[in-house]
């Protein structure tokens, strides 16, 4: 299985208002060709599954729009299922709010993992939750909205996609 779902993240204000989708682990799997050859791949790291001719605001242009931080956005290693080969990994993004908004989270596969095929392993699931300025954790559903205040960071981990075959 892929990441199954889009990670749907907005923010706004009055006078803003930002709306994007987060890539994260396609799975791993087999082709069998018209000739008969069967070839087996791996999965794609951080790659739209769900949703296609899409991408993300470059962080510079998201920066200077809006007043946010884009503080991190990377590969999450390891969170692919492992097999004979392995499913992709998911992201991390983390968004660091200059000024008070109310950000919205609208994602799956936080509670089931994304499966693996024909003995390979599955994916870790995603998670979301704010880190508040004060230091606080606050753990999201999959499914949240929160008030963001100046100097919160907002941290989505999607999840990765599942393996294909037994490890060797």
């Amino acid at each position: 299985a892929a990441q199954g779902t889009m990670n749907n993240f907005t923010f706004g204000d009055e006078q803003y208002q930002y709306y994007e989708t987060i890539a994260g682990g396609s799975g791993a799997g087999k082709i069998t060709h018209p000739d008969g050859r069967v070839e087996l791949f791996a999965g794609t790291d951080v790659v739209q599954t769900h949703m296609t001719n899409s991408r993300l605001t470059d962080p510079e242009v998201l920066e200077f729009r809006y007043p946010v931080v884009l503080e991190e956005f990377s590969i999450r290693q390891g969170s692919g299922g492992v097999g004979k080969v392995n499913g992709g990994n998911g992201g991390t993004r983390r968004i660091r709010f200059l000024q008070a908004m109310t950000a919205s989270i609208l994602s799956n596969r936080r509670r089931i993992a994304p499966f693996g095929l024909a003995g390979g392993g599955a994916a870790e699931v995603g998670a979301n939750y704010i880190e508040r300025a004060d230091g606080r954790i606050e753990i999201l559903d999959s499914s949240a909205s929160a008030a963001m205040q100046r100097g919160d960071v907002f941290v989505i981990k999607t999840p990765g996609g599942g393996a294909y075959g037994e490890a060797d």
